[in-house]
């Protein structure tokens, strides 16, 4: 049986993509009491990762929320695999925190990680809505263009 939110993911046609392997010693999902932390995720597409450049030089407003939306959906496929395959389990998204590769003078980091935001909005409704920093960076591993972590309230 399909659950709620996959349902939803249906509807919007989005397909989660594949999990990245880990880039380093650590795990994508973390689930403690009731919350869930999801490891900052980069942009991928065919398993593969992608969106490789700064924003204000390489990327634009609009290719770098593309970006954004695309390590979102990493968010999603971490939490996921974390609740057992069972999104319906997520009460909220507490929090984003993205980072934005990008030139000294670029400043719509906020912009960008709407990306992500409007994601989680999409897909879990007010559900999505969170609390959420967003900055730049000089420089973000593998030279990617954004990175996205979030925090989820979840059911045992």
């Amino acid at each position: 049986m399909t659950g709620r939110i996959d349902s939803r993911l249906a509807e919007l046609g989005i397909v989660l993509p594949s999990e990245l392997e880990p880039a380093g010693n650590y795990v994508g999902c973390v689930i403690t009491g009731n919350l869930a932390f999801i490891s900052g995720q980069v942009p991928s597409k065919d398993g593969q990762r992608t969106g490789f450049g700064k924003l204000g030089r390489e990327f634009n407003l609009e290719q770098g929320q593309h970006y954004a939306r695309l390590a979102g959906l990493n968010v999603l496929t971490r939490l996921k695999n974390g609740l057992g395959g069972d999104l319906d389990r997520v009460v909220r998204c507490v929090k984003l925190v993205g980072f934005v590769n990008c030139t000294e003078d670029f400043g719509e980091q906020p912009k960008v990680i709407n990306g992500a935001s409007d994601l989680m909005v999409q897909v879990f409704g007010e559900a999505g809505r969170h609390a959420r920093s967003a900055v730049g960076m000089g420089s973000l591993p593998f030279g990617i263009a954004v990175e996205v972590e979030g925090i989820f309230e979840v059911r045992g």
